[in-house]
């Protein structure tokens, strides 16, 4: 296994994927890809369907999710970040179930539910979860972006502290205009601070034929038409299901990020029990 994705949207992300679920196991099966990562925006709507279909195909499943954090600054205005959480352990899948039913119930902000950085830092419901930095659109990734490596020191260092062997800086060439400064700048500072890289692409379709399609839902999701020239395209048709060779082919000069997405899909580990009823166990007086 030379590469496995890590990052993957399907159509549970309601505003921006149209990967079906059984789609996208059979797309990592049939590119002999052994494990692969869904990693649906804010939710966990595929998780149990895509535990199922992965485990009957052979494909180890890792369980993770695209999540927003709220900035230090809450205000309508100011901008969050992105974080992906991968599980490492069932402890992590309890600590990610309730980072999400807090983001919801709590941590709402312009109708975006975003977890807070001290429910991480504080809380202690980072445990059993593997963190990639969000690329571009993480608090790291922005700050390089702004040309402000002071401050993406101090932030990748806290997430390091936060998640410690289990923080990777995450480069991505999605054929967006910025990626490969943020590449670059990146890679700089993970050499500077000691801190491991990984390969990921976000997929939001199964391929390249897929993304007008995918363009159409996203206008729909955000009341716009195709036709505006002047509408906000956060998407690129590279943002496909790359097979194995493609990935390689694209961070030949980075062998390394691509070793260590194997890396992390060897540390996710989670067992869940399906077909039996769960309770919670309340106290009774």
């Amino acid at each position: 296994m030379p590469y496995v994705h890590l990052r993957t949207h399907t159509e549970y992300s309601i505003v921006d994927g149209t990967l079906r679920v059984d789609a996208a196991v059979a797309a990592a099966r049939g590119d002999a890809q052994g494990a692969l990562a869904i990693t649906d925006l804010n939710n966990l709507f595929a998780a149990v369907r895509f535990y199922e279909e992965a485990r009957s195909a052979g494909v180890k499943p890792i369980i993770g999710c695209d999540l927003r954090v709220a900035p230090d600054d809450a205000s309508p205005q100011a901008p969050g970040s992105a974080l992906l959480l991968l599980v490492a352990s069932h402890q992590g899948y309890l600590n990610l179930c309730e980072l999400l039913s807090r983001a919801w119930l709590r941590g709402q902000r312009s109708g975006q539910a975003e977890i807070r950085w001290e429910w991480l830092e504080h809380d202690g419901l980072a445990g059993g979860l593997i963190a990639l930095c969000g690329a571009r659109g993480g608090a790291i990734g922005q700050a390089l972006l702004a040309g402000d490596a002071n401050r993406a020191a101090e932030l990748a260092r806290r997430h390091a502290a936060v998640f410690p062997q289990r923080f990777y800086l995450e480069l991505q060439r999605s054929g967006h205009a910025d990626c490969e400064r943020h590449v670059a700048a990146a890679a700089r500072l993970a050499a500077e601070l000691q801190l491991p890289v990984v390969a990921t692409h976000p997929v939001q379709f199964l391929a390249r034929d897929d993304f007008e399609a995918h363009e159409a839902r996203v206008c729909i999701a955000e009341g716009e038409t195709l036709s505006n020239p002047r509408r906000q395209r956060r998407f690129t048709a590279d943002q496909y299901f790359k097979t194995q060779a493609e990935m390689e082919q694209l961070f030949a000069d980075l062998p390394v990020a691509l070793d260590n997405a194997v890396e992390i899909a060897k540390r996710c580990n989670l067992t869940l029990t399906l077909g039996r009823p769960q309770l919670p166990a309340f106290p009774t007086p």
